[in-house]
């Protein structure tokens, strides 16, 4: 907000109050970014860009996230009509979070949410941070090159639950002429990038709006009390009856926020009331205690630029009011602190292996805390070991790996040892403390929080700032709160690491470590797990050389990702070497009848082929199995209409067709598990369909493990999946040619 304030303290001679010396703005343009006039001018267009887009969509809150080329995380870059402080955790937006705008922009669509209970069902994670009701928009900013980044728009609760097509028509146009101003900027060799703080632009309000004389007298004339809050929470104005019954004088309140000028409103709940009205836009209430007996009712009506409140007596309330200590000023609200430590709870219980706390750190707590770098160390055998770390160079990383437990000369084996977090606002507090610790970093505060769980060590999260850091006693109860709650997360982490690692070993154990060489087949085979933070899969292959001028080939998917799939797909393999050299259908009927025998309660689907390459020929039998596909020489790759039986282990009888198919040199033919073709938001046609397009631009001769290397890739940006890969790629080839894979 921007002009003057105005208070009004005697009912007789009203007169305007301007912001006292030293106050905080009411709203301001954020932190100036690095670049001088330039990199200004820019900010400026996107700013205004931004602020056109707001208007035009009659959204009241609007964000432009920017998407580095070099770096999957979307920035935040500006912010209008919200303090940044209500999206802290979200500052930086990693694409595989689940968020709307890393949504947009993975899935490359535009995110809907019309409703409160709409957006809890599809981010429950964020829902417990923002537990208020509000239309949502997020859209991806793109050219046919590439994606900039991402549009983030909100509406009041009042707006319509479904988007009209209109609407949505207007979102993609307005996308569309960011990802215009963006591209452009890139041409020109001056590209946006995002600062190192959002900017959060002022709503301005014109000085006409201001009140006057005349309407200043209008409000003091009215009963009880008026006051206005701008969009940061901070008082812009205040009659004199405000002041009577706050029991405060206008000069202590204006440019404060309420519940840090005012003792008795130090309570969560009511700055919940203030961030429910802002961000719903609907008129929010709440009833107080001012000791030792007066019971005031506030009613706060948002507007685009501010809050307007009345205040007025209540009757008897509660009998117990909230408490009437005084906070300690902080860079986060205590409600903003509450919905941040509920926040990152929920996103710490999805965090799955220790690469996922350590990504959930850099990416949510760090500009949550404002630090600027973070490096979590873990009790290794009596020894530190840096598990991940970021703002720190390798170099100066490598001072705080192998450090013994038994030495207690740093802060970091001092807060693992004791227990105790030690919070040190400049390089002189630390030097205070621990002489002899050499300052190479060039951070100049620093929060060291030991992770016990248990009453036991497990490791150490260190914080660290660019520059000196005052960490009030609110900000240190947080930060210790969270060490608890990432203790925890590290322990889960690491126990599910180890067990992956075991399972991960036994399958590799079960896979084939070289396919043999068979004159006249040329083979490329690939495993790749699921998406990182789930369990490893019983995806399997192999081929078998049955004579001089016969194989096998095969490919198989065991039900459930765990270690007894790992071990059931090496029981399936033997069982299919056993059997070959047998027609296909008895090879899969006699796996199906063992697997059937042992019970092991999953199934496993499998495709079977028999390779005659002296009489160019290919038997092939299909239990349960995605059709593979062929390409024949010179002509369209096309999906082989086979006809399944049911997948082993299910019918101890089941009968499985064989198909024969010609297999001249030059045939290409490509078997495949299904999750290279099942991924979330991919149609399973238009993926197998996109599977016989690319073998149809291979060239006549191109290497076999550089086209499977192609297929998987392409497989794999299609989107998040939930399962692992095996692909085996046959392509006959004359006799005389050598074996390659």
């Amino acid at each position: 907000m921007s002009g003057p304030t105005v208070a009004l303290r005697a009912r007789t001679a009203p007169r305007p109050y301007r912001r006292r010396p030293g106050a905080r703005p009411a709203a301001g343009p954020g932190p100036a970014v690095p670049g001088g006039a330039e990199a200004g001018g820019r900010d400026a267009l996107l700013d205004a860009a931004l602020t056109e887009t707001i208007r035009r969509c009659g959204a009241t809150t609007g964000a432009v996230y920017l998407l580095p080329a070099d770096e999957p995380v979307l920035h935040l870059a500006v912010l209008r009509g919200l303090p940044a402080e209500f999206i802290a955790p979200w500052i930086r937006a990693a694409l595989a979070s689940p968020l709307p705008v890393s949504d947009a922009v993975r899935e490359r669509r535009l995110v809907w949410s019309g409703s409160q209970q709409e957006f809890a069902r599809q981010y429950p994670r964020t829902a417990v941070a923002l537990p208020y009701h509000f239309a949502l928009a997020a859209a991806p900013i793109e050219t046919p090159q590439r994606c900039w980044g991402a549009l983030l728009l909100l509406w009041p609760a009042s707006h319509s639950a479904q988007a009209s097509p209109l609407e949505r028509d207007l979102i993609g146009a307005e996308c569309g002429r960011l990802a215009r101003l963006l591209a452009q900027a890139d041409a020109a060799g001056h590209p946006f990038t995002a600062p190192a703080r959002p900017r959060v632009l002022p709503v301005q309000r014109p000085l006409e709006s201001l009140p006057s004389d005349a309407a200043a007298a209008f409000a003091e004339r009215l009963p009880g009390g008026s006051c206005s809050l701008d969009l940061n929470g901070r008082i812009t104005y205040l009659t004199a009856g405000a002041c009577e019954l706050l029991g405060a004088e206008a000069e202590d309140l204006l440019g404060g926020l309420p519940w840090q000028s005012l003792p008795w409103l130090d309570d969560p709940a009511y700055e919940d009331r203030y961030r429910s009205a802002l961000i719903s836009r609907q008129p929010s209430a709440f009833t107080a205690l001012r000791p030792p007996d007066h019971w005031l009712s506030f009613r706060l009506y948002p507007g685009e630029d501010g809050i307007s409140i009345r205040i007025t007596p209540a009757g008897p309330g509660p009998a117990d009011g909230p408490p009437a200590t005084r906070p300690q000023a902080g860079p986060v609200s205590r409600a903003g602190q509450l919905y941040q430590i509920m926040h990152l709870a929920a996103a710490l219980t999805e965090a799955v292996s220790v690469n996922d706390v350590i990504d959930l750190v850099a990416e949510q707590i760090l500009p949550a805390f404002d630090a600027q770098g973070v490096a979590l160390l873990t009790n290794d055998h009596g020894r530190l070991h840096v598990s991940g770390y970021r703002g720190y160079t390798p170099e100066s990383i490598e001072r705080f790996n192998s450090i013994p437990l038994r030495a207690h000369l740093t802060p970091t084996v001092d807060a693992l040892t004791s227990g105790v977090p030690g919070f040190f606002g400049s390089r002189e507090e630390l030097v205070e403390v621990y002489p002899d610790v050499p300052q190479v970093t060039g951070k100049k505060a620093w929060a060291v929080l030991p992770l016990i769980t248990s009453g036991r060590p497990v490791g150490c999260c260190l914080l660290a700032y660019d520059e000196p850091h005052r960490f009030a006693a609110d900000e240190r109860t947080v930060l210790t709160s969270l060490a608890g709650l990432l203790a925890q997360a590290l322990e889960r982490a690491r126990l599910y690491d180890t067990k992956h690692g075991l399972a991960h070993e036994l399958q590799q154990a079960l896979l084939p470590h070289a396919l043999p060489g068979i004159p006249g087949l040329d083979v490329a085979a690939r495993y790749a797990p699921a998406t990182e933070g789930l369990d490893i899969g019983g995806d399997f292959y192999d081929v078998i050389r049955l004579g001089p001028t016969s194989a096998a080939a095969v490919i198989g998917d065991v039900q459930g990702h765990n270690a007894p799939a790992a071990a059931l797909m090496g029981q399936v393999r033997t069982a299919v070497h056993a059997a070959s050299g047998a027609p296909p259908d008895q090879v899969l009927a006699r796996a199906n009848r063992l697997l059937c025998d042992l019970d092991p309660g999953m199934f496993t689907t499998c495709l079977y082929v028999h390779l005659d390459l002296a009489a160019h020929r290919a038997l092939l039998a299909d239990a349960g199995h995605p059709p593979p596909v062929l390409r024949p020489p010179g002509r369209p790759a096309r999906v082989l209409d086979l006809v399944p039986g049911p997948p082993l282990g299910i019918d101890p009888q089941a009968r499985y067709p064989v198909a024969e198919i010609p297999f001249p040199a030059g045939t290409l033919l490509f078997l495949y598990t299904d999750g290279l073709v099942e991924a979330r938001g991919v149609e399973l046609d238009h993926a197998i369909a996109g599977i016989c397009e690319q073998l149809d631009r291979v060239p006549p001769g191109s290497s076999p493990s550089r086209t499977t290397d192609g297929l998987l890739a392409r497989a794999r940006a299609d989107g998040r999946h939930d399962d692992d890969i095996a692909t085996l790629l046959l392509r006959a080839a004359p006799a005389a040619a050598d074996p390659r894979r």
